[in-house]
């Protein structure tokens, strides 16, 4: 074969440092719209992006030759830098993350899923979200690390 071909999907889930309601609806789009150029400017393809107060959840496409621990760093260091300068000096995110891969099925799902996270957590806490999710993809976890 003289070409690589791929489709790959991942969806990012990372909330911020202690879950402290930092990220306000005065200049949430645009996190998210910096989160999106971001991606970009690394090489990957934002999807879908949005979240809530405690967290972000990002639906993107990556190259085969990207490092997902090396990406999710550079995203998370420029992301901080960026909120904490520019409205929240205390922004952080919390030291880890989470990352499930998505098959092309699945993609209008789940950026429908992301689109609607204000009304999803009414009902629901980050925690109990994100432990759904890490069943639902066979992850192994400590419960004392999702607080």
């Amino acid at each position: 074969m003289g070409s690589t071909y791929s489709n790959l999907h991942y969806h990012w889930i990372c909330s911020t440092k202690k879950r402290r309601p930092l990220l306000r609806s005065e200049w949430g789009a645009r996190f998210h719209e910096y989160l999106g150029g971001t991606i970009r400017g690394l090489g990957g393809v934002p999807l879908q992006i949005g979240g809530v107060d405690d967290h972000v959840h990002a639906l993107l496409g990556l190259k085969t030759t990207h490092c997902i621990a090396d990406f999710v760093r550079e995203l998370k260091k420029a992301s901080s830098f960026w909120a904490a300068n520019a409205h929240e000096r205390q922004f952080a995110w919390q030291e880890g993350y989470s990352i499930f891969t998505v098959s092309a099925s699945r993609l209008e799902t789940v950026r429908k899923y992301i689109m609607g996270q204000e009304e999803h957590h009414r009902n629901k806490s980050f925690r109990e979200e994100l432990e759904k999710f890490l069943v639902k993809h066979g992850v192994s976890y400590d419960p004392k690390y999702l607080d």
